[in-house]
C-alpha cells in the first residue's frame, strides 16, 4: 500500500484501537487515504511490539486473539500519565498495520502534552492527554507539509477532553511530569 505523498491521512489516538477504529475503518476501502495509528512511546504495542496470539486481558481469561502486543503481563511505567496503556491492540487494527495499510506512530508522553497545549491555545479546547498524541502527528503531518509546500487533508480524532487530567497537565507544566 503506497500512498501518495500529499494524500489525505486520517489519524487517531490507539491504545487499543476503539477510537482510531471509529474514524478510520470507514477509509481502509480508499486506498488514496493514509490511516495512521499515534500510540504512547511508553506503550509502542504497534511500533515496538511483536504479531503474535496473546490473551486479550491481562487475566489471561479470553480467548486467544491474533494482534500486535507487548504481552498480557506487561505493566506500563507508572509516570505515564497519556492514557493508552493496553498491552495490545485490536485484531483489525493489527491487521491493517501488519499489511501495510495503517501506518503506527509512537510519541513521548512530553511531546503530546506540548501539542496539546499547542491545541488549546490555538483552538480553545483542552485535549485528554490520549487524544494529545493524535494532536501530536497532526501537527507533524501539517509541519511536513508545509516544508515541501504540498496541499494536504488532515482528518483526526479530538477523542476527549482533558478536564479530568489537570494534575497531569500541571505537572507538564512544572517540569514533574517525567518524559518515557
Amino acid at each position: 500500500m503506497h500512498c501518495l505523498p500529499n494524500a489525505p491521512v486520517v489519524i487517531g489516538c490507539c491504545g487499543g484501537g476503539s477510537n482510531l477504529s471509529g474514524i478510520a475503518l470507514p477509509f481502509v476501502p480508499d486506498d488514496e487515504v493514509r490511516l495512521v495509528a499515534a500510540e504512547p512511546s511508553s506503550c509502542p504495542t504497534l511500533t515496538e511490539g511483536t504479531f503474535d496470539y496473546d490473551f486479550g486481558d491481562t487475566a489471561g481469561m479470553t480467548p486467544l486473539l491474533a494482534m500486535y502486543t507487548l504481552g498480557h503481563e506487561f505493566v506500563p511505567p507508572p509516570i505515564h500519565a497519556g492514557g493508552l496503556r493496553y498491552h495490545g491492540d485490536a485484531p483489525i487494527v493489527s491487521s491493517l498495520v501488519r499489511s501495510g495499510r495503517m501506518e503506527a506512530v509512537a510519541y513521548p508522553q512530553g511531546k503530546t502534552f506540548e501539542a496539546s497545549i499547542q491545541f488549546a491555545n490555538a483552538e480553545g479546547k483542552l485535549p485528554a492527554p490520549e487524544t494529545g498524541h493524535a494532536i501530536r502527528a497532526v501537527i507533524d503531518e501539517a509541519l511536513a507539509a508545509k516544508e515541501t509546500g504540498e496541499e494536504r487533508v488532515i482528518l483526526f480524532n479530538f477523542s476527549g477532553h482533558g478536564l479530568l487530567d489537570l494534575s497531569a497537565y500541571d505537572d507538564y507544566l512544572h517540569g514533574r511530569l517525567i518524559d518515557a
